[in-house]
């Protein structure tokens, strides 16, 4: 008789899989919209004498950086083993504290009237914590998902998931301008001003922290229901994670293609949003109002087409080749952004929208088809390892694209300056844009070689 035929519990309804996502979501629309706090404000670092908080663009770009550090230095791959070990009720719960504990130490630094030395240094101190925390929760939630939603929609439930976090980038980037409100040649930014959109984002965190515990409440019961060990782990010793697994994964070709097609990927979107209003207003002849709009089109993109996609994963396969698509849409529209006539707006909302519709694509496809290459029991290590990767990237490309601007732009308002940094930035999001597209290429040659790993089949059974 088969157990998973004859369960009648929480494990087996959809109305519980779909509640479940809802407390998932919300956690990370807070991460998403903490992280983004600053991309539309980015300009006010340019001119530091307009701040009391003294942070220039150089700075600015350090901070950002300081969101992978702990990740790239070993703690995403320990925390993503933990995971596996000792399951995602207690090490997810531990690292949405950790999440909310380094948001709290960034505002306080924000708001602390210490030098900008000092000020940033804590600040980058908070980030790292955040940044860890951020990271293992998406993991935690994206394996959750991966579980709860076995056999059914799993690719529209990720990106379902991720277009709501990424309301929280748009939600950002909206009312980020709106709390910090652009202020004449001569004023000040206060401190208070300035930390605005992370007290915004702490309140956001309370909501999202009490939603994970109902969500851990709801886990335990599940894995009562479904008959399964303590947090989800399978009472069958050959399921049982072992230290060996990681040797597995990290040798597996079509993990290795996943991991750094992330890495390039995201760093031509996630990177370049950190800077957006400082490359499109100079580039397109924009004002931070229009910039602003514009830059938010990314994260509406992804709302609307991601659950499509991923519905579209779901019922036709084609992982591999919606990637590929993807990768060179992004690279087009940076591209454009960086080679289109001076001062045109239209040729800026023609980038966005293509980088807007690339950022919809890949994820769909690329985290449903992690657990087709990784056994269930490695989710956690895998999920890890690709973020892992992916954080080395997210560390160093802020930072050079913030000691670009600090370069280039010697003279505050200078146009021409600001132009030629713009560009100058673009040239590294070009290069990683090749570089996706290469690797996606990779991966559906790989796949067609393997064809017995169901890469490119329907998720949905």
């Amino acid at each position: 008789m088969n157990p998973e035929r004859n369960r009648t519990g929480i494990s087996r309804s959809s109305t519980a899989c779909w509640i479940a996502l809802v407390c998932l979501v919300v956690p990370m629309f807070a991460s998403y919209f903490f992280d983004d706090m600053f991309s539309t404000l980015s300009q006010i670092f340019q001119n530091p004498a307009m701040l009391e908080l003294g942070w220039d663009s150089g700075d600015y770009g350090f901070y950002a950086g300081g969101y992978s550090f702990l990740c790239v230095c070993g703690g995403l791959v320990i925390c993503g083993i933990l995971l596996d070990m000792f399951g995602v009720r207690l090490i997810g719960s531990v690292f949405v504290g950790l999440m909310i504990a380094g948001a709290l130490t960034v505002f306080a630094a924000l708001v602390s009237g210490l030098s900008p030395e000092a000020s940033l240094t804590i600040a980058y101190i908070g980030c790292m914590l955040f940044g860890l925390g951020s990271e293992i929760a998406g993991v935690a939630v994206t394996r959750s998902i991966a579980k709860w939603f076995k056999g059914r929609n799993v690719a529209l439930a990720m990106g379902l998931q991720l277009s709501i976090a990424r309301l929280g980038t748009a939600t950002a980037f909206i009312l980020a301008p709106v709390l910090v409100s652009q202020k004449p040649d001569g004023e000040i930014y206060t401190l208070m001003e300035t930390a605005r959109p992370a007290m915004f984002g702490l309140g956001l965190f309370l909501l999202g922290g009490i939603l994970w515990a109902v969500f851990v409440a709801m886990d335990a019961a599940f894995d009562k229901d479904a008959g399964t060990g303590n947090d989800g782990s399978h009472a069958k010793k050959e399921d049982k994670f072992r230290f060996s697994d990681i040797l597995k994964v990290l040798t597996n070709p079509r993990f290795l293609m996943i991991a750094f097609l992330c890495v390039f990927f995201y760093c031509c979107i996630i990177s370049f949003k950190k800077f957006g209003t400082s490359i499109v207003i100079p580039r397109f002849g924009m004002d931070i109002d229009s910039a602003k709009w514009m830059i938010t089109m990314i994260p509406f993109f992804t709302v609307i087409f991601t659950p499509l996609f991923g519905a579209l994963v779901d019922k036709v396969g084609k992982a591999t080749k919606w990637m590929l698509t993807g990768a060179i849409l992004v690279l087009a529209a940076h591209i454009v952004m960086a080679f289109a006539p001076q001062g045109t707006a239209f040729y800026g909302y023609l980038a966005i929208s293509l980088l807007g519709i690339g950022y919809s694509l890949v994820p769909s496809a690329m985290w449903p088809t992690v657990p087709k290459i990784v056994p269930e029991k490695n989710l956690g290590t895998a999920y890890s390892l690709v973020y892992w990767i992916q954080n080395m990237g997210m560390l160093l490309v802020p930072i050079f694209v913030g000691m670009i601007f600090r370069n280039t732009i010697t003279e505050a308002g200078n146009r021409s300056q600001e132009i030629a940094a713009a560009v100058n930035a673009e040239y590294i999001f070009i290069g990683l844009g090749i570089a996706a597209v290469t690797v996606a290429a990779a991966l559906i040659a790989s796949s067609r070689r393997h064809p017995e790993l169901e890469i490119d089949m329907p998720n949905k059974k």
